[in-house]
């Protein structure tokens, strides 16, 4: 993820401790919404609570009082499709005269909410379960900071824009912000009910309710500001708003087993990866990650396109094309951009639109235009969608020149990459704090840098390039790229392998010296099959000791290396999707027993964790029996490519490849792990054909019935 490192301006500050480990999340298109378990946002703690919209923050405080109190929570949550937040609360006592009033319990609040369209509904339910009429204060105060997201991960900003005045009306609140970039950012506040007093930050009610008797209360925040003469409002919006996630759901095949702890992941995964991209006004595009990356980033748009690929093309399909209408086609050192380079990060905050950080659209990314190209053959094999191929074409042929003009900038035949931009990263692979890259001895690595799972990467777009010239016709060009990917490989081998590692260096410094620290940086290569046969091995054995695993998953560094910090960002802990690409390279030599391991201890994570929802990140502490994982404080939850992981791991370990051109699917000698003894798979879909399917483990083999099939396709099973 763009920007966080130990000496970097674009750490994310951390100056007290989040103010609810278990915050909720709401995501639809722009909009996200982060709030506690009541419903309200709190000001405490990291201060990263609020409604965001454009990278802005639209309402940084919310409160619901009642009798001049928070009421009591008895329960929340977030529904598994991620669609509507519901909290169940109470009144507390309420005392008078010193005596208890109104005991706790008489009145049951259901507060509900979600988002759709740039906006935030909201229906407060009464119900009256006391003996006698209560005259209920209902107080509701709010406020509107505007902060960019930088400023909310810790940016200092030397000025701001005004804030203008607000505009209260009978039933509703516009609060307004004229920003630096001039551009008008407005917050408008809506009520079905009248308050008896309202201002520029509260609305206040007295509600009167008859024993047993009930009343809702309905409001809206929108964006956007635009008042309207008919308010829609909760009860309106629910259903279409439904009905948008309804479509997108119907995209993906289920999946279940008879174990409910790996149900409850996949259903909370899937969930995750499509709350990711409804409503997001790039089609089929998943953003990364809330709070801090809920935008456009080229590299885990790609990785979570790939680990979802089997399951659901059209999100590759989305992937491809925007990442192809916005690669770069000229040099401009501020934004890191060279021509044919696939885009690293787009922002549309104030702070981004003045320049103030230069992720507007950021090309500081060393691997997302290989991924680009490894995406597109992988996307045409599972699809033969010739037609998108041809219009991508240039786009591949252009990302091809950059990785050989630009990529290359020695000529020495690896892609290396060095800081241009001012404000830009200075490491620029997928571990892209500043000391990510280092010596032996802890001493940061001089640039350029060369990453080995880099290497990786160009070795198979090189391959996946060749595949596609071949469909296209051009056979010369196919064997000129299949002769520099070997020539790559056989280049790696010699200048990457440490012998007494037993691994491979993470990378090579300006001076082609190699990084000799054992990181999972490793199981990437792995996963590209640039790795010959013998050293694959050595490698799985090395990230399954004890040094990398740590019943969670596999660390992003030995605890052996001089900068290992289980609790650091990149230099020690355990992130789901490096597992799940280096769970996806065991399988594809042969160790599907090892990528079934990594599956059971991220199910394993995801049984302990808040909602099922694998973090980006936990910290590298090892497991301790009977006791939780050490979460990462600051970590995004969701996060596509965390929430996508358990489907790479699950096509690896069942050896799956559905190939379109052959109207096929194949599973080569699959695998369950144990605890996962049968496993269905319905509406699995190739070309216009689709199939239900059932695999169940007996002994040592697992075995594909058909239930059903619907059109023409062969279902292949290989065994050894």
């Amino acid at each position: 993820m763009a920007g966080i490192g130990v000496s970097q301006q674009y750490y994310i500050a951390t100056t007290s401790s989040p103010a609810d480990d278990r915050a909720r999340v709401l995501k639809y298109g722009k909009t996200f919404f982060v709030f506690d378990r009541l419903g309200d946002v709190q000001t405490s703690g990291l201060g990263e609570q609020g409604l965001f919209y454009r990278g802005t923050r639209h309402l940084s405080e919310l409160s619901l009082n009642l009798w001049n109190a928070r009421p009591l929570l008895l329960s929340s949550t977030v529904a598994a499709d991620n669609f509507i937040f519901t909290a169940d609360l109470a009144n507390l006592d309420v005392h008078t005269d010193g005596k208890i009033a109104i005991h706790r319990g008489t009145l049951h609040i259901l507060r509900s909410r979600f988002l759709w369209k740039d906006e935030c509904f909201e229906k407060i339910y009464f119900v009256n379960h006391g003996l006698e009429e209560l005259d209920i204060p209902v107080h509701i105060t709010f406020d509107a900071d505007f902060a960019d997201i930088f400023e909310v991960r810790g940016t200092t900003r030397e000025r701001k824009g005004r804030r203008l005045d607000e505009e209260v009306q009978q039933q509703s609140v516009l609060i307004t912000y004229e920003g630096l970039d001039h551009v008008t950012r407005h917050t408008l506040i809506e009520s079905d009910l009248q308050p008896i007093h309202s201002s520029a930050t509260e609305m206040n009610y007295e509600l009167a309710l008859r024993p047993k008797d009930h009343l809702s209360l309905q409001f809206q925040v929108s964006c956007h500001g635009r008042r309207s003469e008919h308010f829609p409002g909760y009860s309106e919006a629910i259903a279409p708003a439904r009905q948008e996630l309804s479509d997108i759901s119907g995209e993906f095949p289920r999946i279940s087993s008879m174990n409910s702890r790996f149900n409850d992941w996949i259903a909370r995964s899937t969930s995750d990866v499509q709350m990711m991209i409804v409503g997001n006004p790039e089609t089929n595009y998943p953003y990364a990650g809330v709070p801090w990356f809920s935008t456009v980033f080229g590299r885990d748009g790609i990785v979570a396109a790939l680990q979802t690929l089997w399951l659901n093309p059209n999100i590759a399909k989305g992937v491809l094309e925007f990442l192809a209408s916005t690669q770069a086609s000229q040099v401009d050192p501020q934004s890191d951009a060279e021509p044919g380079k696939i885009l690293h990060e787009m922002r549309r905050g104030e702070m981004a639109n003045l320049g103030e950080v230069p992720f507007g659209k950021y090309y500081g990314s060393v691997d997302s235009t290989p991924l680009f190209i490894m995406l597109a053959g992988a996307y045409y094999e599972r699809t033969a969608d010739r037609p998108l191929i041809e219009k991508l074409w240039p786009n591949i042929g252009r990302a091809l020149r950059w990785i050989d003009d630009y990529g290359d900038v020695d000529g020495d035949g690896f892609v290396e990459y060095a800081q241009h931009a001012r404000k830009g990263l200075v490491q620029q692979g997928w571990k892209d704090s500043n000391d990510s890259v280092f010596y032996a001895d802890g001493k940061i690595a001089e640039p350029p840098i060369a990453l080995c799972e880099v290497q990786g990467y160009v070795y198979a777009a090189k391959l996946a390039a060749a595949r596609l010239s071949r469909v296209l016709g051009d056979a010369e060009r196919c064997c000129t790229l299949e002769v520099q990917a070997e020539e790559l490989r056989e280049k790696f081998e010699r200048q990457f392998w440490c012998d007494d590692l037993s691994m491979y260096a993470l990378a090579l410094d300006g001076r082609k010296r190699p990084c000799r620290v054992r990181a999972s940086n490793a199981g990437h290569c792995l996963y590209t099959g640039i790795a010959s046969l013998q050293r694959a091995g050595k490698v799985a054995n090395n990230l399954l000791s004890n040094d990398f695993f740590t019943g969670w998953g596999i660390r992003t560094l030995a605890a052996t290396e001089s900068r290992y910090n289980p609790l650091s960002y990149h230099n020690g802990s355990v992130w789901p999707h490096d597992n799940s690409i280096i769970a996806s390279g065991f399988a594809r030599y042969g160790h599907k027993q090892a990528a079934g391991k990594i599956l059971i201890s991220l199910l394993d994570l995801s049984s302990v964790v808040d909602l099922h929802r694998l973090p980006e990140l936990i910290c590298g502490v090892e497991r301790r029996s009977k006791e939780g994982p050490t979460l990462y404080p600051v970590a995004c939850s969701p996060q596509v490519w965390a929430a996508a992981a358990p489907f790479l791991i699950l096509e690896a370990c069942l050896g799956l490849t559905i190939q379109a051109e052959r109207n096929r699917i194949i599973f080569d000698r699959p695998c369950l792990p144990e605890g996962i003894s049968q496993l269905c798979i319905k509406d699995l879909r190739c070309g216009k054909s689709s199939a239900d399917l059932l695999l169940e483990r007996r002994k040592e083999a697992v075995l594909v019935h058909c239930e059903e099939k619907r059109g023409d396709m062969e279902i292949v099973t290989m065994v050894s």
